[in-house]
């Protein structure tokens, strides 16, 4: 939870720098177990709209934090548009995702790891 909030009060719309993936998939885990509870709340109790609203809340972070983590890889934030390849952009995002980052310093700045 601690990655989540850190991200949320420190990072909330930084598009610069790098994420390591522990940073990345910490966030995103935490977001979508939000997500998930938030929607069977809302159905619950008739406000289908509430995971909605939280969704828009995260959304800036959500991208901030998918930048830094590409970023990480030596790539361009801008790669995050390959999502939009139907399934080959979306398996091809999760594959560099899932890599280390580059353990040099690249146009993003130093390794975060050390």
């Amino acid at each position: 939870m601690n990655w989540y909030l850190r991200i949320i009060r420190e990072h909330y719309a930084d598009f610069g720098g790098r994420a390591r993936r522990k940073e990345y998939w910490m966030f995103t885990l935490v977001n979508m177990g939000i997500m998930v509870l938030l929607g069977i709340i809302g159905t619950l109790i008739k406000l289908p709209w509430i995971s909605m609203v939280y969704g828009l809340g995260v959304l800036l972070p959500s991208l901030a934090v998918s930048v830094r983590r590409l970023h990480d890889r030596g790539k361009s934030g801008w790669m995050l548009l390959i999502s939009l390849v139907p399934v080959a952009g979306g398996i091809y995002l999760l594959y560099l995702f899932c890599l280390d980052g580059e353990k040099k310093l690249n146009a993003w700045g130093a390794n975060p790891k050390f």
